[in-house]
């Protein structure tokens, strides 16, 4: 089981701009909404897992977040939000040390990430950060972090001076499903600490800074028939960097720690850090780059291009592998390498490669197969330089998606395909 952290309520206003410092003393912080804003956050994570007090493996994440304010009402906004995980995992020795860094035999220094879960979230937010988001939801992981102080006139906002501290409660949100087959997200209250550090840099800007510290405890009741937490521990401490010109974070970074004692005498420990911040790429012409990729592959047999929410896809149909198996045939390569010179007029975007079957044999084989397949090609890719590891992220569908009539040879043809989406990011 891993963890995924999201992060606490970065928001961030996709625009680019050049910062030189701001002033020193005092600072008001609140965020400023507008109906129609879109914002992107990339974060990773770097995790190490202990089972039983020693190190089982490591793990990292690519979480990719888009949101969008979709009304605006007073001093609160409603967003509209999508997470999407992505994970790779490292095994370790009984030593401590990894072993090779390998994952299913595969050197993960040159693995792609692999799809880890979507999440759909909607929540309204008032200009200090409060949140009002309905239970059924699990994103974002953490909640009402950060909160900013009101002054002593009720609604506006509180002057802080460098140094100056305020406290106010968050939650955080675990989702036990695939690890312990539960259904309702934990929800953890806290305390969260901050302080106003002044000035700070990240990544060669200069931004306004405060720090985020807090701890969980929580003893959940039992959960019948089933393994479940008995207690669950953990501690975060952050700093956020603000943009004061748009009423947003710029970026975040933290280290975390969390432990969970289970009811069949297991205890799992996360240790890690993450951190997020804008994607440094420009908006897509999506219509626009779907157009010029058309003609590109027009040469290709049984390959499209269409536009989607995630970006543009550029799908090959009944894209050949040795039977049953994820082995490129031969015959595959010329394409693939028309795709790769596409691939790299668009350097500053992460793709997905997903995989797809027919409607044969079982669900689980189809699945793993499709995600095989999807993977050989992302390697291929991976291989020719075209993205870096990091920079790509598998899927397997099976047949979830099916384009044609899995009742006749040629439709079957059709669905046997594999799909490279240039990510919006």
């Amino acid at each position: 089981m891993t963890l995924s952290r999201f992060p606490a309520g970065l928001l961030l206003f996709f625009t680019f701009f050049i910062y030189n410092g701001y002033p020193a003393g005092a600072l008001e912080f609140f965020y400023t909404y507008k109906t129609g804003d879109r914002y992107r956050i990339v974060s990773t994570v770097h995790q190490d897992i202990y089972a039983n007090r020693q190190l089982s493996y490591k793990a990292e994440f690519v979480n990719r977040i888009t949101m969008e304010i979709t009304g605006v009402s007073g001093n609160t906004a409603h967003h509209s939000a999508t997470f999407q995980s992505a994970e790779k995992t490292i095994t370790v020795n009984n030593t401590g040390g990894t072993t090779a860094g390998t994952t299913g035999g595969k050197n993960t220094q040159t693995n792609p990430f692999l799809w880890s879960r979507d999440y759909q979230s909607e929540f309204d937010q008032d200009k200090f950060g409060r949140m009002t988001i309905d239970a059924q939801y699990y994103m974002p992981m953490v909640q009402n972090v950060p909160v900013f102080p009101e002054s002593a006139v009720s609604g506006t906002p509180k002057d802080l001076g460098i140094g100056e501290t305020w406290t106010a409660t968050g939650t955080e949100v675990h989702d036990f499903r695939d690890s312990y087959g539960i259904e309702q997200p934990y929800r953890i209250p806290f305390t969260a600490n901050y302080t106003y550090l002044g000035n700070r840099t990240w990544k060669g800007k200069t931004f306004p800074a405060f720090s985020v510290s807090y701890r969980i405890f929580l003893e959940p009741p039992p959960v019948q028939g089933k393994v479940f937490p008995r207690r669950i521990l953990g501690a975060s401490d952050q700093i956020v960097y603000w943009d004061t010109d748009h009423g947003q974070a710029a970026a975040y970074e933290e280290f975390f720690r969390t432990i969970i004692d289970l009811s069949d005498g297991q205890t799992w420990e996360y240790r890690g850090r993450a951190e997020a911040e804008v994607v440094e790429a420009p908006p897509m012409n999506k219509e626009e780059m779907a157009k010029d990729i058309a003609g590109g592959i027009k040469d290709i047999s049984d390959a499209s291009v269409r536009v989607s929410d995630e970006g543009v896809v550029i799908s090959l149909e009944n894209i050949q592998f040795a039977p049953d198996s994820a082995i490129l045939m031969p015959s595959e390569r010329p394409k693939l390498d028309k795709i790769a010179e596409i691939l790299m007029k668009y350097p500053d975007r992460d793709i997905l490669v997903g995989g797809h079957t027919a409607l044969a044999g079982t669900e689980a084989g189809r699945r793993q197969l499709s995600l095989t397949r999807a993977q050989a090609v992302a390697d291929y890719f991976i291989g020719k330089n075209v993205r870096t590891p990091g920079r790509v992220v598998v899927r397997g569908y099976g047949a979830d998606k099916p384009v044609a009539d899995n009742k006749t040879g040629e439709g079957m043809k059709k669905n046997r395909r594999v799909e490279i989406t240039i990510l919006e990011n």
